[in-house]
């Protein structure tokens, strides 16, 4: 395990043309679980930026030349040094994080195999011959298009994947021939420090990525709002989201924000297939997972059964210290963010929810809390809660179920468990999301699959071919044979 002193005594730098620059001002940071100051994180200033952006800038020519087999073996060089180091990264997400170490190794695991994916995907980047000949003035023409890299990639990423939502951006921005400007959650910016140290010394040319930390709002805007910036790619709450997009003008954006993901659960399900999984999608890493299950609307026939049974398993959980190995569940991500929920379950119990298990507090530690009879209105429902809650309402039918699914404001994924095939047609017809996961929880994701949402979830795709097709620009040549 990882030296606790050392890592406490950590004094974090910005990395900026290769090099780690100190600032005048650094921050606190400290553990969601203890309290402790785990390190001491630079504060970057609008000329720190500057220069950040400036460097990607003057390094976009040597990515966008750099041949694909160069740009693979960079990741692929990644995912081997990843895998000696993955015990140290899982421990330095569970400890900035709050993540279980089991579940901070499962993060590294998916980061490696996101790397693998890019470093595949940076070999295959296609363009297509066009029949102009179908037209009438296009007889004798040879067509094809191209893609070629955008430039400098803006990339601000959450806390809760800190490593892998990392490689969502970082990797396609590689493989693809960008250069970056990255700015982690203030959270958990030791995990973007770590893998771009890797990156160095995987061969990445200096200045292809720069990160940088401090002040979300004011960084963030200067990223977002600067012309030599030509691609912002986001994920986090749709209220930042949102704004970027209206800050952003012309440059191109990817929104990956929030949701109150659902699952239904028809009749004649054999619930001790479902249980478990809703265990796990709803209370993973805190629930602070975008598309964590929120929602649940199961027949009524089997409602009583499976509140019974679900309550039964969530109170199995093991909650503790994110370094010990028994630990399932541990701190939110702040206390204010253990304030918020209590108040939003405070407020479904005056409204007529009842708590049948959770809804109290340990240190930061939110107990996995269920509520029933919580209506659509309340926050714990149509907001995102981002924390270990879930709501179980029963429904009559799929139909009242999908209606019920669909009336919100997000739309990442979802979920139905049923036995029947016209009505899972049925669901991935009328469902309004971005995935409809059939027979499993709308947790479920694998990192080479297209990633994103409708409504306030988001626009674009993640997912490592379809963030490559985000972070290109087509080009037409056209060879006149007349």
């Amino acid at each position: 395990m990882m030296n606790k002193s050392l890592a406490c005594l950590k004094t974090q730098h910005l990395l900026i043309n290769g090099e780690w620059v100190e600032t005048k001002e650094y921050t606190d940071l400290h553990s969601p679980y203890s309290g402790e100051v785990i390190a001491h994180i630079a504060k970057a200033t609008k000329n720190e930026t500057d220069q950040a952006i400036e460097t990607a800038l003057q390094m976009r020519r040597v990515m966008a030349k750099m041949p694909a087999y160069q740009r693979a073996e960079i990741l692929e060089n990644l995912v081997s040094l990843l895998h000696e180091r993955s015990e140290e990264a899982a421990e330095i997400i569970a400890m900035e994080a709050a993540k279980p170490i089991a579940t901070a190794r499962d993060e590294v695991l998916r980061t490696i195999e996101t790397y693998k994916f890019a470093a595949e995907e940076a070999k295959r980047i296609y363009g297509e011959t066009l029949p102009l000949d179908a037209a009438r003035g296009g007889v004798n023409r040879l067509a094809y298009t191209v893609r070629e890299p955008l430039g400098v990639i803006g990339a601000i990423t959450p806390f809760n994947f800190p490593m892998n939502l990392v490689a969502h951006k970082i990797g396609p921005a590689i493989a693809t021939g960008n250069t970056i400007v990255l700015k982690p959650a203030a959270q958990t910016p030791l995990s973007s420090y770590f893998i771009a140290e890797l990156l160095l010394e995987a061969g990445l040319p200096a200045g292809a990525l720069n990160v940088i930390t401090g002040d979300g709002q004011e960084i963030g805007d200067q990223i977002v709002t600067d012309d030599r910036v030509k691609m912002i790619t986001f994920t986090g709450s749709p209220a930042v989201g949102i704004g970027i997009k209206n800050k952003a003008g012309l440059k191109r954006v990817t929104l990956e924000l929030g949701s109150n993901a659902a699952v239904i659960i028809d009749q004649g399900v054999d619930l001790d297939q479902v249980v478990s999984r809703c265990v796990s999608g709803a209370f993973s890493f805190q629930g602070q997972v975008c598309i964590s299950l929120q929602r649940v609307y199961i027949h009524e026939e089997l409602y009583d059964e499976f509140v019974s049974k679900i309550v039964e398993e969530t109170e199995k959980l093991v909650m503790g210290d994110p370094l010990h190995e028994e630990t399932e569940v541990s701190a939110l991500i702040s206390s204010k963010d253990v304030e918020r929920t209590l108040s939003w379950i405070d407020e479904a119990k005056s409204q007529g929810a009842n708590v049948v298990t959770g809804g109290k507090v340990q240190g930061n530690i939110l107990y996995p809390t269920i509520l029933t009879e919580a209506g659509p209105h309340l926050k714990v429902s149509c907001n995102e809660v981002f924390a270990p809650i879930l709501v179980i309402d029963k429904v009559k039918s799929v139909e009242d179920a999908i209606e019920q699914v669909n009336d919100s404001r997000f739309g990442l994924q979802a979920g139905i468990y049923t036995n029947d095939i016209h009505t899972a047609l049925y669901a991935a017809d009328e469902l309004y999301v971005g995935g409809v996961m059939i027979n499993d929880i709308p947790t479920f994701r694998v990192d080479n699959m297209p990633y994103g949402g409708v409504k306030e979830s988001g626009n674009g795709r993640e997912g490592l071919k379809y963030a490559i097709e985000e972070m290109t620009e087509m080009k037409l040549v056209v060879w006149n044979r007349n």
